[in-house]
Parts: C-alpha cells; sequence; structure tokens
C-alpha cells in the first residue's frame, strides 16, 4: 500500500471553531496566506470571492470548506513547509473576519519529512489558472487538529511557559 500525500495545510480545532462560526455569519469564506507588509505574515480571512485570487497563485487545499490559498512566490518559499492554521487572542489584520471577534488566526508551520517531500511532488498544486478552468483537488478528511502542538512542535519559549 502506498503512503497517503500530506496535507498541505491543517487547521487546529479552536481556529475551526472560530472558522465555522464566521462561516454562519458571513456564508462561504476563504483564506490567502498573506507575505506580509501591514497584516504580518497572517492568514487572512475573507468572504469567498471577496479576494481576488491571482493566477499563480497555489490552493494549499480546503479546511472545513475553506480555501486556502498562498501567492505563488510565496509557495516557492514555503514548499517544504505544512501551514497550520491556528487561532489566539489578539486583533486580527485590518481586512480578516476575524478581527471583531478579539482573536486573530495565525499560520505555524512543520517542515515534511524527506519521505513527505518525495510524495508532494508527485503531485502539483493547484493554481488560480487550474481552479478557474474547473480544477479542483481530492476532498480531504482529518485536517483538524486538537492542537498546533499535535501538527508542529511550539518553541518552548513561545508556548507562555516559564523555563527555570
Amino acid at each position: 500500500m502506498s503512503a497517503e500525500v500530506p496535507a498541505r495545510a491543517l487547521i487546529t480545532a479552536a481556529a475551526a471553531e472560530l472558522l465555522h462560526r464566521l462561516q454562519e455569519r458571513h456564508g462561504p469564506v476563504m483564506f490567502h496566506q498573506s507575505g506580509g507588509c501591514c497584516d504580518g505574515s497572517s492568514p487572512m480571512c475573507y468572504p469567498d470571492g471577496e479576494f481576488i485570487v491571482g493566477d499563480r497563485d497555489v490552493l494549499l487545499g480546503f479546511l472545513e470548506g475553506a480555501p486556502v490559498w498562498i501567492s505563488g512566490s510565496q509557495f516557492q518559499t514555503w514548499k517544504h513547509t505544512q501551514l497550520v492554521i491556528d487561532v489566539v487572542p489578539g486583533r486580527g489584520g485590518g481586512f480578516s473576519l476575524e478581527t471583531p471577534e478579539g482573536m486573530r488566526f495565525l499560520s505555524r508551520g512543520r517542515v515534511f519529512t524527506d519521505a513527505e517531500n518525495e510524495l508532494l511532488a508527485s503531485t502539483l498544486p493547484l493554481t488560480g489558472t487550474d481552479y478557474e478552468r474547473g480544477a479542483r483537488p481530492p476532498e480531504r478528511a482529518g485536517l483538524v487538529v486538537a492542537e498546533a502542538a499535535d501538527a508542529c512542535a511550539i518553541p518552548v519559549r513561545h508556548a507562555g511557559v516559564v523555563q527555570p
């Protein structure tokens, strides 16, 4: 039996819960992994279709029904990393839907193993052009993780743990 190609994106249970509330309030939504500037480098959540996806943007997958996009150039930097969308208290980017909730989505990452990278090399990610032509990735289940640490290790100094 061959190994399954790993998902390029996961979401924590807490982030999925917030995402569901946003979907109930706003209808279908989408994520676009921001490349920086005024919103840092966070996953921005918009009503689906409000953010114009570029021809070279890359679809990382669907999380709880929401497409997750990243710019093509940023994907080239992150292609060896599994994106984990988490949520933390605080104000998000000014245009992201979670901003009024007092929470913000946050990207965490886990570097794929060599074996996972080999599997990923066998499948080309979909671009905005592919999506516009009707191409869709296969549906996947099991993309919600209980905690970010279940998918990627969080350094102790960033996890709110006081070191002796």
